[in-house]
């Protein structure tokens, strides 16, 4: 197995937060980083990419679903952890973005092992990213 080294800059990236019904989509991520964590669907944007193409890419690749983009929710930064942060090797800036769920059922693969539509509220108990709470409802606000 070869480790990758991270790269010396700061990666973009993007997360939906995803509505359905008055639930959100909650993935559980099958590998590091945040193995065992719930977090919110998404990941980096490419070279050349707009943010709505890369958030509908990155949740079709992962999920399966198609999705409204409504707008953004606001941002996070995983630091690495030589710069005190909990993000092992890399540094991200991540763009959540609020979403409505149009189509397909939410199917797993080699990046996740769980997915569950949740009522906001009834989050207790899981083990979720820094700040994932604060973006689901800065999410919600604007669905």
């Amino acid at each position: 197995m070869t480790t990758e080294t991270p790269p010396r800059h700061p990666q973009l990236a993007v997360s939906a937060a995803i509505f359905r019904d008055g639930k959100i989509l909650l993935v559980r991520r099958a590998r590091a980083p945040a193995k065992g964590v719930y977090t919110l669907p998404g990941g980096r944007v490419e070279f050349g990419e707009d943010l709505h193409a890369a958030i509908a890419r990155e949740v079709m690749e992962e999920t399966g679903l198609s999705i409204a983009v409504v707008g953004l929710a606001g941002w996070r930064e995983v630091l690495p952890a030589s710069s005190g942060g909990k993000g092992g090797g890399g540094h991200y800036v991540i763009l959540p973005f609020a979403a409505r769920w149009q189509a397909g059922e939410a199917r797993l693969n080699e990046e996740l092992d769980d997915a569950q539509w949740r009522v906001p509220e009834a989050l207790d108990g899981l083990p979720l990213t820094d700040g994932l709470p604060d973006i689901i409802a800065a999410a919600r606000a604007l669905v």
